[in-house]
């Protein structure tokens, strides 16, 4: 695969538009179909979209084969305009050797996804196509008494228009919603609490670059695949990074960032970002001080790792883009500019 920093650009969408909601990797649909359901209904209603389903959207346990058919299908299909990830999952990586180049290159469009969907926005960035990091329909559409303000900002923004939005802190974050089976999932939030200002490090620059990066974890694993892009494509750009709902401790972390600094993608960039962590699951909420502590300590390890490799690199640690609700959608291969004497991070959709 030829790599390359993202050229393409995508078209904007239109009201009546159709998009595909897709289930590249868990088939969230099938497990918990009431969330999913409200999401399609949103998506009409509050987006104005017509929204598709494909034949393993449901599907629980359907092959790497057939989700990949589903995706190739989706960017074939010209009547779709852009394609949703229902939700993560963990064996995406298993997918990307089936899915088809030639009808990206000759039908680019939009896909939003986040978490295990870092193996496909990977993919498509190295063709050149460029997506959104966030969207997934059965955590930020279906879920709650709606879709979350910043969330809504930031889709609208990435879907019809196009300009530029600043990122700012909600003020609140939930780290998970209820239980999806619950009768509850349909109308509240989960436990929402205050969150803290956003931590930078490095120079005082205005930095601006194409985003690449993900979820940690999956990073990892696209890594030692040996599917990452070449040094010289990831050069003079924003990495973005945030951790899964499996809360890895900050030692883990740390050790993912030495693994891109020894390899050479901390010393390209000329910003990182990092996302606000969840430090919580249904199966254990600790207290107030030892989530404060786990943010901390995961903080911490990034700016040591960070200035480590390159300590010319502007990095702020905090903007919720990843496993936390409410969230940003932002670009993946698109622009985003960080201005670390005024302290804000723009995107540029």
């Amino acid at each position: 695969m030829v790599q390359q920093t993202p050229t393409t650009r995508l078209r904007k969408l239109a009201p009546g538009d159709r998009v595909a909601v897709l289930s590249p990797s868990f088939a969230a649909p099938g497990f918990a179909p009431a969330v999913h359901e409200q999401a399609m209904r949103r998506i009409q209603t509050d987006l104005g979209l017509i929204p598709v389903e494909f034949p393993t959207t449901r599907e629980l346990g359907a092959s790497p084969e057939a989700r990949a058919a589903d995706l190739n299908a989706a960017f074939a299909d010209r009547t779709i305009s852009a394609i949703f990830a229902s939700v993560g999952g963990d064996d995406q990586i298993t997918v990307i050797p089936h899915l088809d180049p030639g009808v990206v290159i000759e039908n680019p469009k939009p896909f939003f996804g986040y978490s295990d969907n870092t193996n496909i926005l990977n993919w498509l960035w190295q063709l050149g196509v460029p997506g959104f990091y966030g969207g997934s329909t059965q955590v930020h559409l279906g879920p709650g008494p709606g879709i979350d303000p910043v969330h809504s900002a930031s889709l609208r923004a990435a879907l019809f228009d196009g300009r530029e939005v600043e990122i700012t802190e909600p003020g609140e974050s939930e780290d998970f919603g209820p239980d999806w089976l619950s009768p509850a999932a349909l109308l509240e939030f989960g436990r929402r609490e205050p969150t803290a200002p956003w931590v930078w490090a490095g120079p005082h620059r205005v930095v601006e670059g194409r985003t690449w990066g993900g979820c940690f974890e999956v990073v990892d694993q696209i890594t030692v695949a040996g599917r990452v892009p070449s040094l010289d494509a990831l050069r003079g750009g924003v990495l973005i990074l945030e951790s899964s709902e499996e809360v890895p401790p900050a030692v883990l972390i740390g050790r993912w960032l030495r693994a891109l600094g020894e390899r050479g993608v901390l010393g390209a960039v000329d910003a990182v970002v990092v996302a606000r962590p969840p430090v919580s699951s249904h199966e254990l909420v600790p207290d107030d001080a030892t989530r404060d502590r786990l943010r901390r300590e995961q903080r911490e390890v990034v700016i040591a790792e960070v200035g480590r490799y390159n300590p010319e690199a502007v990095v702020c640690v905090g903007p919720p883009f990843g496993h936390t609700r409410p969230q940003w959608i932002i670009p993946y291969g698109g622009l985003m500019r960080l201005d670390s004497t005024a302290r804000t991070v723009t995107a540029v959709y």
